[in-house]
């Protein structure tokens, strides 16, 4: 999954969940903010950023904050897309290619089940089966963790994958961390225990519950390797 037009930019403050102020080659631009969670432990002031330049020229802002670099003590920064459209994106273009499925499976993305809309729907041959996907960009010292704020929306996403279960569907909720270098991933107790509760249930039911870390670049993101989770 790759990006047009990728600028790298200086963090100043972020009004609200929608813009940023960040300053690109010496003036203060206001940016979309690709990511509604909170972020806090990445947006902070003087933080190193890249954004990718819309070339539609009616837009009221002209780029879009898109990842950013975290600093770490003793070590090079960490890379983190912050996008949160990408994982959906970069999960279809690793489906395709044989992940989880066969190399030929059905795909369809945003599928109305019931009352409910999942992010894929897979055929592949006799497996029929439904994914949600969920992006994470919290970490610490190596260990991922979702969410970064409580999410009834989460919440309900697991319940209704449940359900599929229970009418003979594979049900798989795929977690793709931002970033790389990461250890394990498990769900936020502290945040939202009723999330990992919930997760938890699921998994005792017979949902897949897959971690998978990206390769990042500025420009562009990739799901590459497994990543051990930890219930």
């Amino acid at each position: 999954m790759k990006y047009k037009n990728v600028v790298k930019g200086i963090f100043k403050e972020r009004p609200n969940r929608f813009i940023a102020n960040v300053a690109i080659d010496k003036s203060v631009q206001v940016v979309h903010v690709k990511n509604t969670g909170r972020c806090r432990e990445l947006l902070l002031p003087d933080t190193c950023v890249y954004l990718e330049k819309s070339d539609n020229p009616n837009r009221k802002t002209a780029y879009d904050l898109i990842a950013v670099e975290k600093a770490r003590e003793g070590k090079e920064p960490l890379l983190i897309n912050m996008d949160s459209q990408a994982p959906n994106n970069a999960v279809e273009e690793w489906l395709r290619k044989g992940n989880i499925f066969s190399e030929h499976a059905f795909i369809r993305r945003e599928y109305t089940y019931g009352s409910s809309r999942f992010d894929f729907y897979i055929e592949d041959g006799r497996r029929k089966a439904f994914l949600e996907v969920k992006g994470v960009t919290l970490e610490q010292d190596g260990y991922a963790a979702f969410p970064d704020a409580p999410t009834e929306r989460g919440i309900k996403h697991i319940e209704e994958l449940i359900s599929c279960m229970d009418a003979g569907y594979e049900a798989y909720i795929l977690f793709v961390i931002q970033m790389k270098e990461i250890h394990t991933f498990s769900p936020n107790d502290d945040t939202h225990p009723a999330f990992g509760e919930a997760l938890r249930r699921a998994a005792r039911k017979g949902v897949q519950i897959l971690a998978v870390d990206c390769l990042i670049e500025p420009d562009r993101m990739e799901l590459d390797e497994y990543v051990n989770v930890v219930l």
